[in-house]
């Protein structure tokens, strides 16, 4: 197999140009010390969080917006923006009122309106929102800081949807925004949460300038994940695009960069050395190697050619060739990730069979594929899938089929795979990505968990069957209950296939030795709570 190097050698970049959004706020540049300058893993190419699942768009959402519960440390949901809930007798009528002095950062006072509008079209584009809303007959207002959430059924999971930290989040924007169509981005950021979107200084493809608002008033509870006190100790934090990994360490290490979230693993065993730096896995979790299927066009909308994705991936080979020290990957056989109280191993002969190209090949054939080029989306400013995109390319071929690999940075990816069209009009069959162990584990809140057809996740999977067992999953009322129902819905997944998997893996964030207050979680970066010592 290729190694990692040879690899990063063969990546190619593009940029994808991306309109700015419109919203201008001027202030005085906070000193050095008080602004924090962090380097993420990717471009900040779309700037509606609920558009898209992109992380780096919910990085954004979480500086910006706040949510009405959040998760703590114990993944529990907790009251956010809301102040107080309860629950009718019969179980079908959550009331809501929410808590004094919630500002936009505009000025305007948050209301009831705003955060209807917002879970209408945060449920419109989620998994969990989806699935929640079948249920849901009614969203009325009753006052300014009160509103409903009426149900035809029972329904014990709507909290943990309104709470859950994975994408899509239910941030809560203005009513003015939030009634945008939902497959349409908004083009204003006025926000309620801690920070606000600085145009004036932000550059696109280069930098994120966000400084700290004054109308936010935080909880009293200290900062738990995505619960407490959002406390911007910061006046200012700048995401920089810095795609060469040299250079990301060099200014870490100079102290021009506080924060590097996907240091590159050949250059850990340097930072390790560097008593100014410390490294810490943010997402305890895991990360999942994701590759996504097109389920509407040739091959992939016939079965057995996506079987023969199961039997064509290695389990490690992407991980080797991106991490090389094993200790920071492993192969993964469960559709809701491993060390998750989902992980089971129903109808994973495939994966402990290990990679089997002539089973591949043969299952191409039996699936009728005709030689067309098979079109392979992948982001060349993000390594695991730089490796992805070239391994399959080469895992493809040797299956005998035609493949067509197109690089672009990931905010390209993030553009394209919304087309629906076929491959050869601009649409795709086979994108590369990633979701944390946290996300994946549960069968309902994860988009691409969905196969609903039209309403899925991109891929755009039908299995009737497996909604039932989602839905099976979400009424259990015990854990055993919850177990079968996932164990079932994995047995069926791997024989419909709507995805697949190239391994799970921890990666080591690096940073100044003097930042205090990182919040560690899963699919988010917040940068509340974060102070510097000395």
């Amino acid at each position: 197999m290729s190694t990692r190097r040879e690899i990063l050698k063969a990546a190619t970049a593009a940029s994808a140009l991306i309109a700015s959004p419109s919203l201008v706020f001027a202030q005085a540049a906070p000193t050095r010390a008080r602004t924090l300058r962090a380097v993420m893993h990717g471009d900040l190419a779309a700037f509606d969080p609920i558009w898209t699942t992109a992380n780096m768009a919910s990085y954004h959402g979480g500086l910006i917006y706040d949510t009405l519960f959040g998760i703590d440390s114990q993944y529990r949901a907790q009251p956010q923006m809301v102040q107080s809930f309860n629950l009718s007798d019969d179980r079908k009528t959550y009331t809501f009122v929410l808590r004094d002095g919630l500002r936009f950062s505009s000025g305007e006072a948050v209301t009831a309106k705003d955060c209807v509008a917002s879970i209408r079209r945060w449920a419109a584009r989620d998994g969990g929102g989806q699935h929640m809303f079948r249920r849901v007959t009614d969203t009325p207002v009753v006052d300014e800081k009160t509103f409903r959430i009426v149900l035809r059924e029972p329904y014990p999971l709507l909290i943990d949807w309104l709470a859950k930290a994975s994408t899509n989040v239910c941030y809560i924007m203005r009513e003015k925004e939030a009634l945008t169509d939902p497959q349409t981005q908004i083009t204003e950021y006025i926000g309620s949460g801690p920070f606000i979107y600085n145009r004036t200084e932000s550059r696109q493809g280069a930098r994120y300038v966000y400084d700290r608002n004054p109308n936010y008033v935080p909880r009293s509870e200290p900062a738990s994940f995505m619960a407490g006190g959002k406390v911007a100790r910061m006046d200012r934090v700048i995401m920089e695009n810095m795609a060469d990994p040299q250079t990301q360490v060099a200014a870490l290490q100079a102290g021009e960069i506080d924060f590097v979230e996907w240091p590159s693993l050949d250059l850990i065993d340097t930072l390790e050395k560097d008593r100014n730096i410390k490294l810490e896995v943010m997402n305890q979790s895991g990360t999942m190697g994701w590759c996504r299927l097109n389920h509407l066009h040739p091959p992939f909308n016939n079965v057995l050619a996506r079987r023969a994705m199961l039997y064509l991936t290695h389990p490690t080979e992407v991980m080797k060739a991106t991490f090389g020290n094993e200790k920071y990957y492993r192969g993964c056989g469960s559709i809701f990730a491993c060390n998750t109280p989902t992980e089971n191993d129903a109808n994973t002969d495939w994966f402990k069979g290990g990679q089997n190209i002539d089973r591949a090949r043969q299952l191409f054939r039996e699936a009728g594929y005709d030689g067309r080029p098979v079109v392979l989306l992948s982001a060349s400013n993000v390594q695991h899938m730089t490796n992805a995109g070239l391994l399959y390319q080469q895992w493809l071929r040797a299956a005998g089929v035609n493949v067509e690999l197109v690089t672009s940075d990931w905010g390209g990816v993030v553009a394209r795979r919304a087309n629906r069209n076929p491959p050869d009009q601009g649409g795709w069959n086979i994108f590369f990505t990633s979701a944390s162990g946290s996300a994946y584990s549960n069968p309902v809140a994860l988009a691409g968990h969905a196969s609903n057809g039209a309403n899925a996740w991109f891929g755009w999977p039908t299995d009737e069957k497996n909604e039932q067992l989602r839905d099976a999953w979400a009424a259990a009322a015990t854990p055993e209950e919850r177990m079968a129902a996932a164990r079932a819905m994995q047995e069926n997944a791997w024989n419909y296939v709507p995805h697949v998997h190239y391994g799970q893996w921890l990666q080591p964030s690096a940073m100044r030795a003097n930042l205090t207050g990182m919040i560690g979680m899963p699919e988010l970066a917040p940068f509340w709570n974060v102070g510097r010592t000395g």
